[in-house]
Order: structure tokens, then C-alpha cells, then sequence
């Protein structure tokens, strides 16, 4: 018994002494602080979003016939122009559609002569028209899907065939992109979305050039908003004739909203969670 009192006395001094020497610490702990009064004032209005440039137009070139290709005239890197031909499928299926064009020409000739002189039926006359009608628009897709040619003016950005494989459409025999002139899209959160408009005026700006602004125009406005992400998202129009800039850079874009007035705050007293932006 004499133990256990003993025991009981010296850990309740050790408590005790504990409990002098931390508020003797607390008391000696002086922090530091300086305050000052929250005002609102104007402030600039602006988002810096960032984004990667794409060609304004791309277009795989992969022709609805399938077979050997006979001919590819451009390489990667090549400048087009609209109307150039870029690639020459084969023409076995061409040509006998021409032939049969041909000869059906001759045969609308014939019954409508034939018509006129009521020597036949106007159903006899409306087949045959049928057949030459379905014949043109078969020619016009082989023509089309045989000789490819360029939609817009561009640049070849890519080519996955040679000359005298086969074609089986898996995957495009070309690329063509505009580089001349750009687009971009960026996300912006939806607190925004009363104050942006099409035709806005922004600038595209590029690490690569420094020095340099690249002037933009808002062109679509996406009428909805991400439920996920509570943005919206804008398409930006980038004229490019100098090519400086190119599809697949990065770039970033400041939203100028105006200036409206806010409670400022010191940025060195917002703390922010680690490992996250709130």
C-alpha cells in the first residue's frame, strides 16, 4: 500500500509540473500579427486561360472507293492549293462507268426522238432516263472518290500510304490542314458567361514569341454549360498569314471583362488546401 501511495503522489507531481511548464511557455509566446481594414475598390476584370492551336480546317483525305492507289502526288510538307489533285485511286471501275455513260448519252437521244414521234410509251421513256440519271451520279462519285482533290488551301501534315498499295480505309491516306489561318478552344467558368460575347476582340500570346501578340476574334459562344466543370467553352478565331504560330502549340489567352468593384483582400493572407486550388 505504501508503494502504491508513494506511485500515486509522484505521478500526480509529475502532472503537475507538466502543467506548469506549458502555460509557463504559452505565456512567453508572443505572436506577431498586423491587421488592416477590408475595402472594396475597382479592379481589372481579367482571365488568363491557356489552350492548344488547330488548324482551322483539317480533313483526313480517304476516298468512299477502296482498292489500289495508283497515284499520290503531294509528300508531307506540301503546299496545296483548292483543286489540286492529291491522290489517284485506281480507274478500272471509272472507266467502264464512262463507257456506259457513254452509250446510254447515245440512247436518251434516241427515245426522245422516239417520244416526240409517240412511236413509244412515256413509261418506255422515263425508264430509260432513270438509268441514264442513276449512270451520271455514279460517274460523279467515281470521278470524285477517283481523282482527290484538295477542298481549301493548306499543307500536307501527314501521309500514311505509297503509291501502289492497297486502300482498305482503316486509316486516311493524307492529312490536310490550314495553317494560314487557326482556332482554338477554351473553357470559362460560368460566372462569366453574361459578359462574353461573339466578335469580342482577345490575344493570343505564345512563350516561343515573347514580343509578340497574336489578335483573336470570339467567334462561337457554346450556348451550354458543363454540369461537371461549370464552364462553358468558346471558339477563337486566329488569322496566321506570317505561320508563326502553328497547329499543336500551346498559348495562352487574357479575357478582358471590364473592371468592376470588389472586396481586396492581401494575397498572402488566402491560404489555399495543399494539394488542391481551394
Amino acid at each position: 500500500m505504501k508503494i502504491k501511495a508513494i506511485a500515486i503522489i509522484t505521478a500526480v507531481a509529475l502532472l503537475s509540473g507538466c502543467g506548469a511548464n506549458t502555460e509557463d511557455a504559452s505565456e512567453e509566446r508572443v505572436e506577431q500579427v498586423r491587421t488592416t481594414p477590408l475595402a472594396y475598390q475597382e479592379v481589372s476584370r481579367q482571365i488568363e486561360l491557356s489552350t492548344t492551336l488547330q488548324g482551322y480546317e483539317e480533313m483526313n483525305i480517304s476516298p468512299s472507293l477502296t482498292g489500289i492507289i495508283e497515284k499520290i502526288y503531294v509528300e508531307v510538307g506540301d503546299r496545296v492549293r483548292k483543286g489540286d489533285t492529291l491522290v489517284r485511286m485506281d480507274q478500272n471501275q471509272l472507266n467502264t462507268t464512262r463507257l456506259a455513260y457513254a452509250n446510254l448519252q447515245i440512247e436518251m437521244n434516241r427515245v426522245r426522238m422516239l417520244l416526240e414521234s409517240e412511236a413509244i410509251s412515256q413509261q418506255t421513256y422515263d425508264q430509260t432516263k432513270l438509268s441514264f440519271d442513276q449512270t451520271a451520279e455514279s460517274l460523279r462519285f467515281l470521278e470524285e472518290n477517283t481523282f482527290v482533290l484538295a477542298q481549301y488551301d493548306g499543307v500536307i501534315s501527314s501521309k500514311s500510304y505509297e503509291d501502289g498499295e492497297l486502300y482498305a480505309g482503316a486509316q486516311p491516306i493524307l492529312r490536310l490542314t490550314q495553317i494560314s489561318e487557326l482556332k482554338a478552344y477554351v473553357n470559362v467558368p460560368e460566372t462569366y458567361f453574361p459578359k462574353v460575347k461573339e466578335g469580342m476582340k482577345v490575344n493570343v500570346y505564345s512563350d516561343i514569341y515573347p514580343d509578340k501578340v497574336f489578335p483573336a476574334t470570339i467567334e462561337i459562344v457554346y450556348p451550354t454549360v458543363d454540369p461537371a466543370s461549370h464552364t462553358f467553352t468558346l471558339k477563337l478565331r486566329i488569322p496566321n498569314r506570317s505561320e508563326l504560330i502553328r497547329p499543336g502549340m500551346y498559348v495562352s489567352t487574357v479575357l478582358d471583362l471590364g473592371r468592376t468593384e470588389a472586396l481586396v483582400v492581401p494575397y498572402q493572407s488566402v491560404l489555399r488546401l495543399i494539394g488542391s486550388n481551394n
